[in-house]
């Protein structure tokens, strides 16, 4: 009884949770009409699948998702390319003051952006750098979250594992690219995972730091066809559904690593 209970309070969460994404699918096929009807409409009558391909027509999300791609891929792949190297370096290596940059390193989690990002402002405009790929990117390059949860998961592998390369004339890039790295995986796919999707839903530093339709990415590009078309929720609809294909796809690839991930790092 007690395991048939878990089951329903566990169906019905997911019910909830999965309620809104369907009627969202569902007001995307549906007409101006309807999605303006004194009652809900929950399944249209006749989809209407050229709603997605009006949406491009309005508006530039062409260049909206070539873009979303563009910064949240690159970071991406700069968080798996420098946050295991540093956490491999703080988990594995001695030298002085080591815990205390690493506290300092934690300490950056805890200022928040709207902080941090007058200064980004200035700096990005002194450079030339506002409303282009390298202003969108460089400021997240590397990120305190992604080193801690790296430093997390390579701190237990053994350190003879590393020792007995050493003692074999493996240097110390051969013992990252050789040793660490194939025991990180989970984590790694942990990070990609975590990176892409904050990165592909930011919204406040783009809207920053762009200053025409052609560089802004999809979450604020929504957002301002939106505020132009607020009648045409069945185009906003699509438009929403096309934000959260990329990352529930990211998310079906990578769940087998994420979940394992998650239980090695004891991140909760």
């Amino acid at each position: 009884m007690r395991k048939a209970l878990l089951h329903i309070t566990l169906g019905l969460a997911a019910l909830v949770t999965v309620v809104p994404l369907l009627y969202m699918v569902s007001l995307s096929l549906q007409t101006e009409a309807e999605t303006l009807a004194a009652d809900a409409v929950l399944v249209p009558d006749s989809p209407q699948w050229g709603n997605y391909a009006e949406l491009f027509t309005r508006a530039p999300f062409g260049d909206f998702i070539v873009n979303s791609l563009v910064v949240a891929g690159v970071i991406t792949l700069a968080h798996l390319v420098f946050d295991p190297l540093v956490g491999y370096v703080f988990a594995k290596f001695r030298f002085p003051l080591r815990n205390t940059l690493f506290v300092a390193l934690l300490a950056t989690l805890m200022v928040p952006f709207f902080v941090r990002m007058i200064p980004l402002y200035v700096l990005m405009a002194n450079l030339g750098w506002l409303n282009t790929y390298q202003g969108l990117i460089t400021p997240f390059l590397m990120d305190a979250f992604g080193i801690f949860l790296m430093r997390q998961f390579i701190q237990p592998i053994p350190d003879d594992l590393i020792n007995a390369a050493r003692i074999d004339g493996a240097s110390e890039l051969r013992i990252y690219r050789s040793v660490i790295l194939p025991q990180t995986r989970p984590a790694l796919a942990v990070l990609a995972l975590f990176t892409f999707v904050f990165q592909w839903n930011e919204f406040l530093w783009p809207l920053v730091a762009t200053t025409t339709p052609e560089m802004r990415t999809i979450p604020v590009g929504l957002t301002l066809f939106n505020q132009e078309y607020f009648t045409l929720w069945h185009l906003t609809a699509a438009g929403s559904v096309i934000l959260f294909v990329p990352t529930a796809v990211l998310f079906v690839l990578t769940q087998r690593y994420f979940v394992r991930g998650i239980a090695l790092t004891g991140l909760k």
